[in-house]
Formats: structure tokens, C-alpha cells, sequence
């Protein structure tokens, strides 16, 4: 597993965004831990998280990227912040662009902020969290209505492994919707293996109780 990786897991678990109990999720699913990105809130948190969606993309996405697209709200740090890594670390420099809620009905009006999308563009979607794919699904419609765009790829944090509309994963679902592919910076999986009976600043996140609450849940609702 890539040091990026390990880095990042840990970096969630030190700001309050990987936290594990007893929650219920956006789907109703009771579930022993708990992804909450709007959690980050500092400076040099939105720095160091750029880093790691930068190094994802790096890693994975090999084509040339016109621009990053950070669905609202979410999305939209963190599009501007992988940007900025790309160009002080990779010295890759690209556009980022993002939706409004709201189309804006003065000024030049649209529902798109920074880059304007121009036909032939090779965009990157940058979002937090997949569960159903649900904002997936609202912000193609905009991205094909601003341009004839091709979506080199979706990044997002963490690939929770569940199924997602049907018996198969959201990935897998978007995957094969629209041709998709989903890159996450660490799974469910790599979660587990890394904290399991590890210490995170002097504390123990995942031990054999939780590491058998994740296993249950993985088996219960992760994709055969």
C-alpha cells in the first residue's frame, strides 16, 4: 500500500473525519463508522488534503486533465485544493471549476463558477464520499450541458465497498452507467488493515471489538 495512503488514514482519524461507534447512515444503514469530510476545517488541513487527492490522481489518471470539477458544496474546496497541489507539487497545472446550487439569474448567469468548460476538455470530478452515487448522477447533466466534455475519472476519499442501487457497488454502478472510473484514495479494506491494533496518538482506533463490527458490516452490505 502506497505511504500516501497510511499518511491519509491517519490524517482523517487526527481531524475528527474518521470516527467509529454506532451511526446510522445517509441510507438508514446502521453502521460502525462514519466519514464526515465537512469536519476539516483549517488552513493547513485543506493543504495536506489537496496533497493526497493530488497524489491519487498522479497515481492513477494518466491522461492529460484540463480541469477538476468540485461538485457543490462539498466538492468545491476540495477541487481548489487538489489544484493547488497539482501545480506546487507536481508542477501540473490545471483548471478547476465548480456548480452552483442555484443557477444566478444577474451578471453573467450560469450555474458554473471558474473555468468555462470548452468541448474536448478532459475533466477529473473531485468529491468526498460515494454512497449511491447520487450527486454523481445531478452533476453529469451540468457537466454535459456546459461542454462536450470526456470525464477522465472520479476521485473521491473513501471507497466504502457497499452496494449501492442494486447488488453491485455505487462504483461498479457508475462504472458501468456512464463508463466511468472511480479512483478512491483508500477503501473500507485499507482502513481496517492499517488501524487494526495500531495506535494513533497514543490511542487504539480499531481494535478486535470494532475491527469485528467492520467485518460484520462489510459482509452484510459490501457487494458480493
Amino acid at each position: 500500500m502506497a505511504s500516501y495512503k497510511q499518511e491519509f488514514i491517519e490524517f482523517m482519524v487526527r481531524s475528527g473525519v474518521l470516527t467509529f461507534g454506532d451511526f446510522t447512515a445517509k441510507s438508514g444503514r446502521k453502521t460502525p463508522y462514519f466519514v464526515n469530510t465537512g469536519n476539516y476545517k483549517t488552513g493547513e488541513q485543506a493543504a495536506r488534503l489537496g496533497e493526497f487527492y493530488a497524489n491519487c490522481i498522479m497515481e492513477n489518471i494518466k491522461t492529460p486533465i484540463t480541469a477538476l470539477f468540485g461538485p457543490a458544496y462539498k466538492g468545491i474546496p476540495l477541487s481548489v485544493s487538489t489544484a493547488i497541489a497539482l501545480s506546487n507539487n507536481h508542477q501540473v497545472n490545471v483548471n478547476y471549476c465548480f456548480n452552483r446550487k442555484e443557477a444566478k439569474d444577474h451578471g453573467e448567469g450560469g450555474s458554473m463558477v471558474g473555468y468555462k468548460l470548452q468541448d474536448g476538455d478532459k475533466v477529473v470530478i473531485i468529491e468526498d464520499v460515494i454512497t449511491a452515487g447520487t450527486a454523481i448522477r445531478e452533476c453529469l447533466p451540468i457537466l454535459k450541458a456546459a461542454a462536450d466534455i470526456e470525464i477522465a475519472g472520479l476521485v473521491i476519499s473513501v471507497d466504502r465497498m457497499e452496494r449501492g442501487q442494486g447488488n453491485k457497488t455505487a462504483i461498479q454502478e457508475i462504472a458501468d452507467e456512464f463508463g466511468i472510473c472511480t479512483f478512491p484514495i483508500v477503501t473500507a479494506r485499507e482502513i481496517i488493515d492499517t488501524l487494526y491494533e495500531r495506535e494513533v496518538d497514543g490511542k487504539v482506533v480499531i481494535d478486535a471489538a470494532m475491527k469485528e463490527k467492520m467485518e460484520q458490516y462489510l459482509a452484510t452490505y459490501c457487494a458480493k
